[in-house]
């Protein structure tokens, strides 16, 4: 999937519309979830070699929240990076090129979105 295809998807499966909070950073958009208003998703253009890859060049990326467990294999598979400027223990990197599969990022997405939306409360 690439960036503007998230967009949309994130758009039509959650109604959620980007926040651009950085004017220095115009190309990073922020999708929080509207129970918690925390972040979900962060989509960005960031140099390869700030993800460990050769070269300046910038590629897009989205940062999504998931548990240490799945990070931990999910950084096994092409495509996914930690975190880039976020918490490596809980935020994975995943590059927005098609190398994921557009199942895995909805699921992962999803992961997130449920991640970050208000707790219950206490009995």
């Amino acid at each position: 999937m690439h960036r503007a295809a998230l967009e949309q998807f994130i758009w039509e499966s959650y109604r959620v519309r980007p926040d651009y909070p950085w004017a220095r950073y115009p190309n990073y958009q922020v999708f929080r979830h509207p129970g918690s208003r925390k972040w979900f998703a962060v989509v960005m253009d960031v140099p390869k070699c700030k993800l460990g890859l050769a070269g300046e060049e910038r590629m897009d990326a989205v940062n999504l929240k998931c548990s240490p467990l799945l990070i931990g294999s999910l950084l096994t598979q092409p495509g996914f990076y930690p975190a880039y400027h976020m918490g490596k223990g809980s935020w994975i990197t995943v590059a927005l090129d098609g190398t994921v599969p557009r199942e895995q990022l909805a699921v992962l997405l999803d992961i997130s979105y449920r991640a970050t939306g208000p707790k219950a409360p206490k009995a």
